[in-house]
């Protein structure tokens, strides 16, 4: 257990700051540059705005997965990650991962159909695959938590 503490405060740092860093591209970064944007290129500010609210979304997501995690982590330190508890938290991750793969997929059928940069659709492809790759993962140690968890209620039935 006292491995686990170690771990769990830098972890808890870090989880901090990259929160903190996506609320400020939400807030000050992406509306920042969709304005240079649409200085730059009038003619195709119209996509500025659903460009906006996927990456906002996006980035929402993986707020949603950070939450998720500290909640988890809290669970470890209370020894209760072998609970019900713990797989609505996993649950939600596993959420915010579909809802992200949903959004990267339109976002990648559109740079596709619309844009001509040519490594955008390449770009997105990647991230794509990763975030389903970790979605997939997730599904997985879902499941191994919930065999983990019915073990353990079932030890304790026994002692």
């Amino acid at each position: 257990m006292l491995t686990t503490r170690r771990v769990v405060g830098p972890l808890r740092i870090l989880l901090a700051l990259a929160f903190a860093a996506l609320v400020l591209a939400q807030v000050v970064v992406l509306p920042g540059t969709w304005r240079e944007r649409a200085g730059e290129f009038p003619n195709s500010a119209y996509w500025g705005w659903p460009t906006l609210t996927v990456a906002v979304l996006g980035l929402l997501c993986v707020q949603v997965v950070i939450v998720c995690t500290w909640k988890l982590l809290t669970l470890v330190e209370d020894d209760r990650i072998f609970s019900e508890a713990s797989l609505a938290w996993v649950n939600a991750i596993v959420g915010a991962l579909g809802t992200a793969w949903v959004l990267l997929l339109g976002a990648f059928v559109h740079s596709v159909v619309r844009w001509d940069v040519p490594g955008l659709p390449a770009a997105l492809l990647l991230v794509l695959v990763a975030v389903a790759v970790l979605g997939l993962l997730m599904v997985v140690m879902r499941a191994l938590l919930k065999q983990a968890t019915t073990l353990r209620t079932d030890m304790e039935a026994v002692i």
